[in-house]
C-alpha cells in the first residue's frame, strides 16, 4: 500500500534527478583536457569503484560546441580509431569554440568488443533518454542527454556495421521533423565526403537512439555514419572519415587552421527502406548470399538461400527481396537464425531530385 504522506502534492512535479556520473574536467576552461567521466559502480570486486569513460575536451574561447561520439556500439571500430587519432593530434590552437570527443561512449561494451554492454546487456543506442539511477548503459544515456547535449550545436555519431553487418561507406541523415533542416544536414554530409549519403525517415532506434535525444534537446543537428564493418577495420572508410571530419569541422567553424581537403564531386543520395522491408532470415542454418553490396535488385529476386546443416538433404530455404532498390548493407556471419537481418535496401533518389537538394544546400551552386 502506498503511503500518501510520501507523495508530492497533487499537480506538483518532482525535480528531475541529476546524473550520478561525475568528472574533474572543467568545461568552461580553455585548453585541451583529457580524462574520464566516472560512473560509480559497486560490484563484488570493487565496493566503491567507478567505470572510466574516456573523454577529451578542447576549448578555445567562443565558437560552436561540437560533440563527437564513437563506441556507441562497442564492436564498431572505425569511428573509435578516427576519434582517437583526432584527439591525439588536435591542438588547443586549432580549435574555435569547444569540441568534446567521446571515443568509447559505452565504455564497458568497447572494452568487451561487443555491440552491447557485458554489465547489463544494454544497447546504448536503444536506451535514451536513460535513467540517472538505472543500470550502467541507461545511466550513460541519461548523462549524455542531460549533461552533454544542452548547448551543443552539432552531434556527429560514428557507426559502422560492427560484427554482424557490412555497409556501403555512408553518411546517415535522420530526416528531421522540420523539413528545412534537411538542407543543412545534406550540406554537412557533403562536407564529410563519404561516397553515399542515405536518408532514413524512421531510424531503427526510434526515439530511443541518440538522434531522438538530439531532437528532444531542441533539434540539435545530428549526423551519423556507417563505415564498413564486417567485424574488422575498413581502411578505406577509416581514411575517408578522418579527412572528412577535418573538412566538416572546418566548415562549421570549429577548426581555425587553414587547410584544404579534396572535395567529393558527387554525393550519391539514397533513401533507406523501412525496417519492415529488410530481408530477414526465415530459418536457422548457413546463409549463402546471392548478391553483394551496392547491387541493384528487384522485388521478388532471390537474395540467397539458407542451408539446413542438421538435415543437409533438405532443400534450402530461399529468401527474396521485398522491393526494388540497391543493397545498402548485408549480414556478415554465415551462420544465421530466424529473425536475423540479412540485407537492407534503399532507393536511389532520382538525379533531378538529388541535384535539386544539393543545389538548395549550396553544394552545387
Amino acid at each position: 500500500m502506498t503511503n500518501a504522506e510520501n507523495l508530492p502534492p497533487e499537480g506538483a512535479l518532482s525535480e528531475p534527478k541529476a546524473s550520478k556520473i561525475w568528472t574533474d574536467i572543467d568545461f568552461t576552461a580553455d585548453g585541451k583536457q583529457c580524462g574520464y567521466f566516472r560512473l560509480p559502480i559497486s560490484p563484488h570486486e570493487s565496493a566503491y569503484g567507478w567505470i572510466p569513460i574516456p573523454v577529451a575536451v578542447v576549448r578555445n574561447k567562443s565558437g560552436p560546441r561540437v560533440l563527437l561520439i564513437s563506441g556507441n556500439h562497442g564492436d564498431e571500430w572505425e569511428g573509435q580509431i578516427v576519434l582517437m587519432n583526432f584527439l591525439r593530434q588536435v591542438r588547443h590552437s586549432d580549435v574555435r569554440g569547444t569540441i568534446i570527443i567521446l571515443p568509447a561512449a559505452n565504455a564497458p561494451a568497447v572494452e568487451a568488443g561487443r555491440r552491447v554492454s557485458p554489465l547489463d546487456e544494454g544497447n546504448l543506442n536503444r536506451c535514451f533518454p536513460g535513467k540517472p539511477d538505472g543500470t550502467p548503459t541507461w545511466a550513460i544515456a541519461h548523462f549524455i542527454e542531460t549533461s552533454l547535449l544542452p548547448g551543443t550545436d552539432l552531434v556527429c555519431d560514428f557507426h559502422s556495421g560492427g560484427s554482424s553487418l557490412e555497409y556501403l561507406h555512408s553518411t546517415v541523415i535522420v530526416r528531421p521533423h522540420e523539413e528545412h533542416k534537411l538542407e543543412y544536414l545534406l550540406s554537412l554530409a557533403y562536407q564529410l565526403g563519404l561516397p553515399v549519403g542515405f536518408i532514413t525517415d524512421a531510424p531503427t532506434t526510434g526515439d530511443q537512439g541518440l538522434s531522438g535525444a538530439c531532437e528532444r534537446a531542441g533539434g540539435i543537428p545530428y549526423l551519423s555514419t556507417e563505415l564498413g564493418g564486417a567485424g574488422t577495420v575498413d581502411l578505406q572508410a577509416l581514411r575517408a572519415a578522418e579527412v572528412g571530419l577535418l573538412r566538416l569541422l572546418g566548415h562549421v567553424g570549429a577548426l581555425s587552421r587553414d587547410q584544404e581537403f579534396a572535395r567529393t564531386q558527387k554525393v550519391r543520395l539514397l533513401s533507406r527502406h523501412p525496417a519492415r522491408d529488410y530481408v530477414y532470415s526465415p530459418a536457422a542454418g548457413v546463409f549463402e548470399p546471392h548478391v553483394g553490396l551496392g547491387e541493384r535488385v528487384q522485388a521478388g529476386q532471390v537474395a540467397g538461400v539458407i542451408h539446413c546443416t542438421e538435415a543437409p538433404w533438405r532443400e534450402p530455404h530461399v529468401v527474396h527481396f521485398q522491393r526494388n532498390g540497391y543493397v545498402l548493407c548485408r549480414r556478415v556471419p554465415a551462420r544465421t537464425k530466424i529473425g536475423d537481418c540479412l540485407f537492407n535496401t534503399a532507393d536511389e533518389l532520382p538525379d533531378s531530385t538529388a541535384e535539386q537538394l544539393l543545389t538548395d544546400t549550396g553544394v552545387l551552386a
